[in-house]
């Protein structure tokens, strides 16, 4: 398991589109998110274990910001021809077992982890209701076994001061995951220079 640090895209970035295919098999854009009061686009996937070590806690986040008018969406881009545990298959097996509420999307193409420069599980973005990057960093200090507390506080704290209208402080500490699995020849330069 190696760990890497976000990107960091610059905060005031629009949030790049995407058309992709939820577990239902739905077709899932970004404008379908126009008019909430923020976009949450989570970078995640079945098996890696810092995003399975903040799960419960995650669901609970969604399943109180939803209905407070944030659009969610979590999307795996791993390469599930050398890790079959993030299947289409398997992701829909994952909503049921962990509770999503939120649209669980296959980036099979990793076309839109790219466009994100999304480099790790979990990796983070919250958008305004204008589709800006306010906020891009950890869910909180916890890691697996390093014994803090697992409560989104970092994230839980940039969606109360979008949802109140208040500018969110712009130093933010980036997310440490698993790196996105991507396929052979298909790594961006942002990871390779890492």
């Amino acid at each position: 398991m190696v760990a890497v640090n976000s990107v960091m895209l610059p905060l005031g970035t629009e949030a790049p589109d995407f058309c992709l295919k939820d577990t239902t098999g739905k077709i899932v854009r970004r404008d379908d998110f126009r008019g909430r009061k923020g976009l949450l686009v989570m970078f995640i996937c079945n098996h890696c274990p810092f995003v399975k070590h903040i799960q419960k806690e995650l669901v609970k986040l969604t399943n109180e910001y939803q209905p407070k008018g944030i659009g969610i969406v979590g999307i795996n881009s791993n390469n599930a021809e050398k890790y079959p545990e993030d299947s289409f298959e398997k992701m829909k097996e994952e909503v049921v077992k962990a509770g999503y509420t939120f649209p669980y999307l296959y980036d099979e193409s990793q076309e839109v982890a790219k466009k994100y420069k999304a480099a790790c599980t979990p990796d983070f973005f919250l958008f305004d209701e204008n589709f800006k990057l306010v906020y891009r960093g950890q869910f909180d200090d916890s890691r697996p076994g390093n014994d803090k507390p697992i409560d989104g506080k970092d994230l839980r704290n940039a969606l109360d001061y979008l949802l109140e209208g208040k500018p969110i402080p712009e130093h933010q500490k980036p997310s440490i995951g698993c790196n996105i699995k991507w396929k052979p020849g298909n790594e961006p330069d942002y990871f390779l220079n890492q």
